[in-house]
């Protein structure tokens, strides 16, 4: 997959394109990108999207924002699974927010993306103050125009919206059946305070890139990017009981039966279950007592799965 950055350096083939924010690549991301393979394919065209940076909803209302299910680099790590050819991304400011609909149809999709195919959901909208519908973009002359109905899932229409509200509500399971895989949060380790180590749990602490989680709590977790995927426990969260108010969230990975330093290497965590929310403890015992009782509860949960 070749990344290109900003619509004014894309210097691409015929395309078959498709726009979205694509927020944690779900089922029916997946879907349309299926679609659009396929179209492609039958008129010989490279297959492109485009997307943005920051969240369009980050630049207008920062407070209000969603939070994001994927970071920039697994965005592109997922879409790169899905086979695309060109990944447009597009530094979303107030400049290119103004782009009025007719200018960003005819300027940016038809000549600078160079699209002859272009593939939309049924609520898709563009332009400043999303002026543009589907009616407006169909009536361009230099590309065909098709939309794809929402994906449906046990009657609920899969989303971003939808993922998210099942990690607020603590259902990795129903997470992973809209995502098709489970929720997952991929980073760096990095350098922490070394307390779990004191407490004798060691953790691997993974550099988020996520405005903020779209959950918190103690998880039951397998981590990829090793010798061979490792079983754990994770903490995602602000750490009540060693830290005070307003801390920021970190996400703290205890390996099973794994002692290798893994400082700076990339970690693929994937969230399999919640054991339960964040607490606040007394003192360090309270919470060396419970982090015990976590790990028995995870080690239970994998002999349960596996069994």
């Amino acid at each position: 997959m070749r990344i290109v950055r900003g619509v004014h350096a894309a210097q691409l083939p015929p395309t078959a394109l498709t726009i979205g924010n694509f927020d944690g690549l779900h089922l029916g991301h997946r879907a349309m990108l299926a679609e659009l393979r396929r179209a492609a394919a039958a008129r010989g065209l490279c297959t492109a999207v485009l997307t943005f940076e920051p969240h369009p909803r980050e630049l207008f209302t920062p407070d209000t924002a969603p939070t994001r299910l994927t970071s920039l680099r697994e965005k592109l790590e997922l879409l790169a699974a899905e086979g695309i050819d060109y990944l447009i991304i597009q530094r979303f400011n107030r400049a290119f927010a103004g782009c009025d609909a007719l200018t960003f149809r005819d300027e940016v999709v038809a000549k600078q993306l160079n699209a002859r195919f272009v593939l939309v959901g049924d609520d898709f909208r563009f332009g400043a103050k999303r002026a543009g519908d589907f009616a407006l973009l169909s009536q361009a002359s230099s590309f065909e125009v098709a939309s794809l109905d929402s994906i449906q899932l046990d009657g609920e229409r899969i989303s971003s919206t939808a993922v998210r509200k099942a990690l607020a509500d603590g259902d990795m399971e129903r997470a992973a059946h809209l995502l098709g895989r489970p929720y997952s949060i991929s980073g760096q380790v990095i350098d922490g305070d070394k307390l779990g180590r004191e407490l004798g749990f060691p953790t691997a602490n993974i550099r988020m890139r996520h405005n903020r989680p779209p959950m918190l709590g103690i998880y039951v977790v397998r981590a990829h990017g090793l010798e061979a995927p490792v079983n754990g426990v994770a903490s995602l969260g602000v750490r009540p009981t060693v830290k005070g108010a307003g801390a920021a969230p970190v996400l703290e990975v205890h390996l099973f039966d794994f002692n290798r330093q893994i400082y700076r290497e990339h970690l693929h965590v994937d969230f399999l279950h919640k054991l339960r929310d964040e607490a606040k403890f007394a003192g360090l015992p309270e919470l060396i007592t419970q982090i015990g009782r976590d790990c028995d509860d995870a080690r239970a949960w994998f002999a349960q799965e596996t069994a």
